[in-house]
């Protein structure tokens, strides 16, 4: 054990020497201030429906305080303050282009909220006389095949608003409904270079060529049927109260049907800013909210006002989930600046985990911090590994934070679409289920990428 905790140590010291060159403050008191901190205020993110506060609060009160004891210590001991202006603005950086990715996303579907467009998929999805348990599925299938496309959280962010259309009170439909769509839009952007953050990272940093993700397709997809099998059992099988003759049949808001195809085409712009162009995927959000803005002004000088608002919509927006991530992000830069989230990658050695287990514990950690963050981590310590390890760490990581409701981006998302109802507790009573299917997907690897040797 002593002789781990040294190499753990000189690996420290020696990443954070080659990388940053800036002192190590694993162990000195902000090192260890900074973890506490998140640490509790982690668990009143956890606890949010116990202490009735928002997320959002604890999120960003430990995300900004951090960095702000790290620059205190930098100052106090002589040490080069540029160096924690320049980890902020890094942190900054990456805070952008998820905030403004998600703000464009959560734009667009409330603008599909007021244009009817979920309610008349609502009505044609539940006047067919589909049971709760059917529309789980078929939700749940929408999800893990739209995720590759699109991105999981855009994916988990449509179909949450689908679900709370078709019921706003039954919890024993509305709970597993949305774990299912988070499990599914994560399973599914776990096959895609582009269908989650860490496997557009892993993809981009070289470590797997694009077909090398679709071979993650049998693992990622066994592994949410039994989830979704595993969840369904727990949906009742009656239908959702509906009588067709009573029932006005919604009729979508003149544009609508622009509006949708202008979302595909932000989609499509964000893919090619980001994989062509080089820019960050923000960039073609941005351009499509433009579109939009340019298409509301059209349809407010034939229609009016009222017509559709892209200001009002972005009004709706739920703001406590765009601080949530700014906190968590900025907490976790400051994790890494001080050099815990490094400090695990000496677990990849083989005479400590090896690379098989510690990817493995990729997928645990990714649902406690967060898969973007840890996947940075471990692209930054860039230990030793072949394709099919690469390709293993994409999948742990992408699947992982389903473990736990706010462990990706897609959870989070769908915590603040169904506040009070899918929550930290809700969540952790169906775990197990997931943590059912994490397992059966890792084994679904091992038995093609290593056994049977395809990839």
């Amino acid at each position: 054990m002593f002789k781990y905790l040294i190499s753990i140590v000189g690996f420290s010291i020696c990443l954070f020497a080659n990388e940053f060159e800036n002192p190590n403050l694993t162990y000195t008191w902000v090192g260890f201030a900074t973890l506490i901190i998140f640490i509790v205020g982690y668990y009143f993110v956890a606890n949010e429906e116990k202490y009735n506060l928002d997320k959002s609060v604890p999120a960003l009160f430990i995300g900004i305080f951090s960095f702000l004891l790290i620059a205190v210590y930098y100052y106090t001991n002589g040490l080069d303050i540029h160096l924690v202006h320049n980890e902020a603005e890094k942190v900054i950086l990456e805070i952008a282009e998820i905030f403004f990715f998600l703000f464009v996303a959560m734009t667009y579907i409330e603008s599909l909220l007021h244009m009817r467009v979920f309610d008349a998929l609502k009505y044609n999805l539940v006047s067919r006389g589909y049971s709760y348990r059917k529309l789980f599925w078929l939700t749940g299938l929408i999800a893990f095949f739209l995720s590759p496309i699109a991105d999981n959280l855009t994916t988990a962010l449509i179909l949450a608003t689908v679900l709370i259309t078709i019921e706003k009170n039954n919890k024993e439909f509305l709970v597993p409904s949305a774990i299912n769509i988070v499990v599914a839009a994560n399973a599914g952007g776990a096959w895609s270079p582009f269908g989650d953050i860490t496997t557009l990272m892993t993809w981009t940093a070289g470590k797997g060529d694009f077909t090398d993700f679709l071979y993650l397709f049998p693992a990622s997809t066994v592994g949410y049927l039994i989830t979704a099998f595993l969840l369904s059992r727990f949906v009742p099988k009656s239908q959702p109260i509906f009588n067709v003759e009573e029932e006005v049949k919604p009729k979508m808001a003149i544009g609508a049907r622009m509006v949708i195809a202008l979302g595909f085409i932000t989609l499509l712009s964000a893919i090619i800013s980001h994989q062509i162009l080089d820019f960050p995927a923000m960039w073609g959000m941005m351009f499509g909210l433009t579109l939009l803005k340019i298409y509301s002004h059209r349809l407010t000088r034939k229609y009016g006002d009222d017509q559709l608002n892209v200001f009002r919509a972005m009004a709706k927006i739920e703001n406590n989930t765009l601080m949530f991530f700014f906190g968590i992000l900025a907490v976790v830069g400051a994790l890494y600046f001080v050099g815990w989230l490094t400090l695990l990658s000496v677990v990849y050695n083989p005479d400590v985990l090896g690379p098989t287990w510690s990817n493995i514990c990729v997928g645990f950690l990714s649902a406690i911090v967060d898969n973007v963050p840890v996947m940075s981590a471990v692209l930054k310590a860039n230990p030793d590994m072949n394709t099919s390890q690469w390709m293993l760490v994409a999948l742990t990581a992408g699947i992982g934070g389903s473990l736990i409701s706010f462990g990706s981006a897609a959870g989070v998302g769908v915590m603040g679409k169904l506040r009070g109802i899918y929550t930290f507790s809700s969540h952790m009573r169906y775990a197990w289920a997931i943590l059912l299917g994490y397992i059966t997907s890792i084994a679904i690897w091992y038995f093609q990428f290593i056994f049977l040797n395809i990839h």
